[in-house]
């Protein structure tokens, strides 16, 4: 069962906390649009910071690229999105509320909560119609169908149009690939579950390019470094798995496709996917376009268009099961406290500094180990109210250590290193403060 429980915990401390907060809410808000708050807009970079040095800095085979999200309308034909990227729904004459036609079981009559749409009496659905989930617009002036383009619906169009220009510009050749993060934009119907499922959205996409025939031995091995990954995350193993789709349900360009899969509050359900594109999608931009896309290896002469192995994650769903995974409520000397347990290295902030107490010349010294810190790692001061309350409040960020100012601060310049997860307490000079947080932050 989903333990909606859980879902309005980590919301409400996502608001509290500054991490995520509802679009335009002072005017009761835009559906399944979302903005990142101070928090969260730090762990959401150090993930894709994460992603882009795994993905460029360690790798001499991938290059980055920043495509346009506005793009030609031929794209969108070439690749299918025009004809195919349509979902089929239906809406109730009755509470006026829209559903997709082949998700019914999922949804939820908004008059009968405990019914699915068209089982309570009253409901009274329309015939399935075909709707387009991509974002039109018009650029220029004139708003007719010539001026006609597209709020792209993913990334990796932009990729494929620009792999000649990177293979030759970056001097590359497959197996080579290219990554990139940007936002893309579906009109989803029945968006929900907090930041899961959304209309605006980011993802991280590598398009590895590869020669037909070799195709299956990369997908293999980018299928387990991108589980691999996860788990250097701190994703905790067991939540995490596979799921192979089956014939029935292979993308129209898939040879083969895996997705990896979180255990959700709300079950089981996908965040990352790799897939066997084959060659569909080049040959397809050949074909509207009337350039060629093919490699020619200059040595042998050979001439091929390349097979693709795509890893497409999605960002807010990574920050997702990251924020999920690391929830927890324990009790400590008799008291309840909420820990975000997130590892410290993808933590928003990495330390709180506090004064013991506002005397004494500790708020002085607390603020000058801040501002020494604050130029290598993100740090938080905080003196109001008591030392217990601070640290239960950074507990709540998910912050790995307090360094707190005390009276033997003053008399030795040691301070002392709380730890989050262990609750662990020791003296450290003050100045060894950097080298001790670089130990703990690099993994």
């Amino acid at each position: 069962m989903p333990d909606t429980q859980l879902m309005d915990k980590l919301v409400s401390l996502a608001k509290r906390r500054g991490f995520i907060f509802q679009s335009s809410e002072i005017y009761g808000g835009v559906g399944s649009v979302w903005d990142y708050g101070p928090l969260g807009v730090e762990l959401k970079k150090n993930l894709k910071e994460r992603w882009w040095r795994s993905m460029v800095y360690e790798r001499d085979d991938i290059e980055g690229l920043d495509a346009a999200i506005l793009m030609h309308p031929r794209v969108w034909e070439a690749s299918g999105h025009v004809e195919g990227f349509t979902d089929p729904l239906v809406d109730c004459r009755t509470c006026k509320a829209r559903f997709r036609a082949d998700q019914l079981d999922q949804g939820q009559c908004p008059q009968k909560p405990s019914k699915k749409p068209g089982e309570a009496e009253q409901c009274n659905l329309t015939e399935p119609r075909m709707f387009n989930l991509m974002f039109r617009t018009f650029m220029g002036p004139v708003e007719d169908d010539a001026s006609v383009v597209y709020l792209r619906p993913e990334t990796a169009q932009g990729i494929y149009v620009n792999y000649l220009n990177v293979m030759q510009a970056a001097r590359q050749k497959p197996p080579f690939g290219i990554a990139q993060i940007g936002k893309a934009f579906r009109n989803e119907i029945t968006p929900g579950n907090f930041i899961f499922r959304t209309r605006e959205f980011e993802q991280m996409e590598m398009q590895f390019f590869v020669k037909p025939g070799e195709d299956e031995r990369w997908f293999e091995e980018w299928k387990e470094r991108r589980m691999q990954w996860h788990r250097d995350v701190g994703i905790t193993p067991d939540k995490l798995r596979f799921h192979e789709h089956a014939s029935e349900e292979l993308a129209h360009y898939a040879k083969k496709a895996f997705d990896i899969e979180y255990e959700f509050p709300f079950g089981w359900q996908e965040f990352e996917g790799i897939h066997n594109r084959t060659d569909f999608d080049l040959k397809r931009h050949m074909e509207y376009s009337g350039k060629k896309l093919e490699y020619v290896d200059t040595a042998t002469k050979e001439r091929y268009v390349p097979y693709i192995i795509e890893t497409s994650l999605g960002a807010d769903r990574l920050a997702l099961v990251v924020l999920v995974d690391a929830y927890r409520e324990e009790e400590v000397e008799g008291e309840q406290r909420v820990v975000l347990g997130l590892k410290p290295a993808i933590a928003p902030i990495k330390a709180g500094v506090f004064p013991l107490v506002k005397k004494d010349g500790m708020p002085e010294v607390a603020q000058r180990i801040c501002d020494d810190l604050r130029s290598r790692f993100p740090i938080f001061y905080d003196d109001g109210g008591s030392i217990g309350r601070r640290y239960r409040r950074q507990d709540e960020a998910g912050t790995p250590f307090g360094i707190t100012v005390d009276g033997q601060t003053l008399e030795d310049q040691t301070v002392t290193v709380r730890d989050r997860d262990s609750l662990v307490q020791e003296r450290v000079s003050a100045d060894r403060l950097v080298g001790y947080l670089e130990e703990r932050l690099t993994s």
